[in-house]
């Protein structure tokens, strides 16, 4: 009897990573973590392609300029997405799949975790997962229903990488 034995090629993951703020010094393993949430969020959704994603850091200065100009929202946030495809049927047919750019007020995320009183790594990882899964097409502005369902996909790639705050409150993110 012959068995026909196959190996399925783990997806890779680029994430190119800028760091253009000033306000705190941001380390190999926040970096890490950065990445580590997006697998844990494309693992989570059964996302099985090659995949590209651009992560800006910055500060609230900076992060209300490209809302002011992507959104006409002339306010800090602290996390802004820019998916590249609108839905996943337009994602090229093969190589990497460029899904899109995140920007992250690290000002923003540090201040956050001081109010929520949870880590700086937490508040970070929990802004990129929400970003990623816009990036993947979910929406959670005046809808009711997709704020609930990226609740449960945020909590739960929280829970994967070990920083869920038990009894707290997500925050919502942007």
């Amino acid at each position: 009897m012959r068995f026909k034995i196959e190996f399925k090629k783990k997806p890779s993951l680029r994430v190119l990573i800028e760091d253009e703020q000033e306000n705190k010094y941001i380390t190999i393993k926040q970096h890490k973590l950065i990445r580590r949430a997006i697998l844990e969020t494309l693992a989570l959704e059964g996302f099985e392609r090659d995949a590209e994603v651009s992560v800006t850091l910055t500060d609230n200065e900076t992060i209300r300029a490209i809302n002011d100009e992507y959104r006409g929202i002339d306010e800090a946030t602290d996390v802004l997405s820019f998916p590249q495809f609108d839905r996943a049927e337009d994602y090229p047919p093969r190589g990497f799949v460029p899904l899109g750019d995140i920007v992250v007020s690290v000002e923003r995320a540090n201040d956050q975790a001081l109010l929520y009183g949870h880590s700086f790594e937490r508040e970070l990882a929990f802004l990129v997962a929400h970003s990623t899964l816009h990036l993947l097409g979910y929406d959670h502005v005046n809808d009711a229903e997709g704020e609930r369902v990226m609740r449960e996909k945020q909590r739960a790639v929280m829970d994967r990488l070990g920083l869920s705050v038990d009894g707290q409150s997500e925050n919502k993110g942007s």
